[in-house]
């Protein structure tokens, strides 16, 4: 499936926001042209809403920007990857950018649809407004005119006059188009948590075996008290209790891994298990898109009372960084390449696919 979005006659209040992702994934998910969700292609699903690409560098990012340019390490292993992700989505690699980043470029579009009818429904009242100062020129709302001057420098160039405006539209256009991307951050943050929700409801054999929670808070889960005195409320991403037994997972969805959320993995375990009034275990599970090795090393290693933290550690596709790692500067003994790669050989580090497979037989 492409991102050429189906565009509605009502345009969202907020076009990146929960109401409105949720939206889009059933348009996205109920289209006939999409593919059908069952655990093997599940991580094409995430990869086609969510993946997108750097245009620092022209491919489809898989590590931080400023580490990809062009003779930078990772600028090899991006292009390794683009190449990988193409051949494994069925397309080319000059083709591959709309084949992805769906539901970003969706919401974008809803936002500059927005953006234009909240300028015209005010069109008649700011004139008013604006009737006494009109003879001194002032700006335009959202008016940039040394961008558009830029524009109107460029259009100057083609063969045709340039009818009047047009530079201003396109300077709009592109002011939008700017604003949006500043959103792509918390879009892909909670985005991921949507995505691997709605998999989980359309996936054979996990909504009927599982009650599916969305950033639920800990205390709305069987089995866990509400913060004691002033304490915050605990969140969890993501949540699945077994029907038959109220085994609960906690899942914790990170596309990227920073070092400081290595930190909170460990503090948001604690409260969890300081929270639970069952004395059960619990399952804690994170899924994550991290191309670092070391970063995923670390996550699967992460150990708490000589425990290990997860009970699994689990990649979109852990086939994408194997690639990836397999090119470029060799590889330190006992390094963090060597290590995931350990990993992903035993099983600690999974993929979505298989660890789908797990929830879909478990009883």
């Amino acid at each position: 499936m492409t991102n050429d979005a189906v565009v509605g006659a009502d345009p969202p209040d907020r076009a990146f926001g929960a109401e409105n992702r949720a939206r889009l994934l059933t348009e996205y998910f109920d289209a006939e042209a999409a593919e059908e969700v069952r655990v093997d292609t599940s991580w094409r699903h995430v990869y086609h809403l969510l993946m997108w690409i750097d245009r620092t560098i022209g491919l489809a990012h898989c590590y931080e920007s400023d580490k990809c340019q062009p003779g930078r390490p990772w600028y090899a292993r991006s292009l390794r990857f683009h190449q990988w992700l193409a051949e494994e989505l069925g397309t080319t690699a000059s083709d591959l950018s709309p084949r992805i980043d769906w539901l970003f470029t969706t919401a974008a579009q809803d936002l500059a649809r927005s953006t234009e009818l909240r300028s015209s429904a005010l069109g008649d009242r700011g004139l008013q407004q604006r009737a006494p100062y009109e003879h001194l020129g002032m700006p335009l709302p959202g008016e940039d005119p040394e961008l558009a001057s830029v524009i109107s420098e460029t259009l100057d160039e083609l063969p045709h006059p340039i009818p009047d405006g047009l530079a201003n539209r396109l300077a709009d256009r592109i002011l939008v188009y700017l604003g949006s991307e500043n959103k792509r951050k918390n879009l892909v943050g909670e985005g991921f948590e949507d995505t691997l929700a709605s998999i989980f409801r359309r996936v054979d054999g996990i909504a009927d075996r599982y009650d599916i929670f969305l950033r639920p808070a800990l205390h709305e889960l069987p089995g866990f008290n509400r913060p004691r005195g002033g304490d915050k409320t605990k969140r969890v991403d993501l949540a699945l209790v077994r029907k038959s037994d109220n085994w609960r997972v906690l899942v914790s969805c990170k596309w990227s891994v920073r070092s400081d959320r290595e930190e909170q993995f460990g503090r948001d375990f604690d409260a969890y298990a300081r929270l639970e009034s069952l004395g059960k275990n619990f399952g804690y599970v994170m899924v994550t898109n991290e191309f670092d090795p070391a970063r995923l090393a670390a996550a699967c290693e992460m150990r708490q009372l000589n425990e290990l933290i997860f009970t699994d550690v689990v990649h979109v596709n852990p086939e994408g960084p194997r690639a990836v790692y397999e090119v470029g500067a060799p590889r330190r003994i006992g390094g963090g390449i060597e290590r995931v790669i350990g990993h992903m050989d035993t099983g600690r580090l999974s993929s979505l696919e298989s660890w789908l497979r797990g929830l879909q037989v478990s009883s």
